[in-house]
């Protein structure tokens, strides 16, 4: 099995990088391969060209998108690691979404309308917010981000929404300990979630 790790934080030192790679250490503790791609480090341009964009003449993806593609086209699972600012993904993540899955490899343009072209493969989100968790649902924010970002890119791709993981209350920063539990949970995550099941002998 192989995971796309997609984070975005400018930081190095942040919780959204140590996340990734937690994650990042579990799927290879498991065999799995990785493929890690850390949005600000390799200064992804979010910006969707007007070339990508279909016409009459059709569309031409950038080569940095044609990149990306080609280092995705065999991941199993799509992993998108990242914090909430204004409630939404960080512009950065959402245009890669924006540019990468669009049409050509997260589903095709027909005269019938869009079909699938990664049915089969998997996607799990883990974010982060300044606001507590419960904030994000009474006021219907993390529903929404749910309903807009991993329902829709998962049903126009054809992905299947393994979860969402979202840690909220951060501004006031994490002790060690609490860092140490919430990494912790996202390696005990992986393995449960993407381990091989035990094949029993008849």
């Amino acid at each position: 099995m192989k995971h796309a790790v997609i984070v975005a934080h400018p930081r190095r030192r942040s919780y959204t990088l140590a996340v990734a790679a937690a994650y990042a250490e579990a799927a290879r503790s498991l065999g799995h391969a990785v493929e890690l791609r850390d949005l600000y480090r390799i200064g992804f341009d979010p910006r969707l060209q007007a070339a990508e964009l279909p016409d009459e003449e059709g569309m031409t993806p950038g080569d940095d998108v044609l990149e990306e593609r080609r280092r995705l086209s065999d991941a199993d699972v799509f992993a998108l690691i990242y914090p909430l600012w204004f409630n939404a993904p960080p512009a950065i993540l959402k245009g890669y979404v924006d540019r990468v899955f669009s049409a050509g490899f997260g589903y095709e343009l027909t005269p019938q309308g869009a079909v699938p072209l990664l049915e089969g493969r998997k996607l799990i989100s883990f974010t982060s917010s300044g606001a507590p968790e419960t904030w994000l649902q009474t006021t219907g924010a993390l529903p929404a981000l749910r309903t807009l970002f991993d329902n829709h890119v998962a049903t126009m791709c054809g992905l299947t929404v393994v979860d969402h993981v979202h840690v909220g209350g951060l501004v006031a920063g994490l002790t060690e300990e609490a860092m140490d539990q919430i990494l912790e949970d996202v390696r005990t995550g992986v393995t449960r979630r993407f381990a091989a099941p035990e094949i029993v002998e008849p």
